[in-house]
């Protein structure tokens, strides 16, 4: 019998990402490459591993990602998010543990869009009386 995944989907601004995750070593799989490989700097990579160090699955999880849309810190927020919602589909009593550090919870900034008449979104055309 194959082993069980969990799937949960994570959003930050325009990002998406498709996560699966099931037991195993703590390997990383996002759009094919590692997560050294795909993300960079060290503090994106410790906002990705959050979810498990919160709830102490550190390590226990292998994670396999899709992610699309936005930058590369959005990306990294979605993943977030992502496993923190995979996490719950594996043992929703995790929830108290992760709504408190607020990882469950979609962050819904976004850039705000342009007015017609303003050149950006509430930023003017400099005014003149005469």
């Amino acid at each position: 019998m194959p082993e069980k995944r969990y799937y949960a989907t994570g959003k930050r601004k325009t990002a998406v990402a498709r996560v699966w995750i099931k037991q195993g070593e703590g390997n990383f799989v996002i759009n094919g490459r590692s997560i050294e490989d795909y993300f960079p700097t060290e503090d994106l990579r410790v906002m990705i591993n959050k979810p498990f160090v919160i709830t102490g699955h550190l390590g226990k999880f292998d994670v396999v990602a899709n992610i699309y849309g936005g930058g590369i810190p959005a990306q990294a927020w979605a993943l977030g998010h992502g496993i923190a919602k995979a996490l719950l589909e594996y043992n929703s009593n995790l929830r108290t543990v992760l709504k408190k550090q607020g990882l469950i919870t979609r962050d819904p900034r976004a850039k705000e869009r342009k007015k017609y008449g303003k050149r950006a979104a509430r930023a003017s055309f400099q005014f003149s009386k005469r």
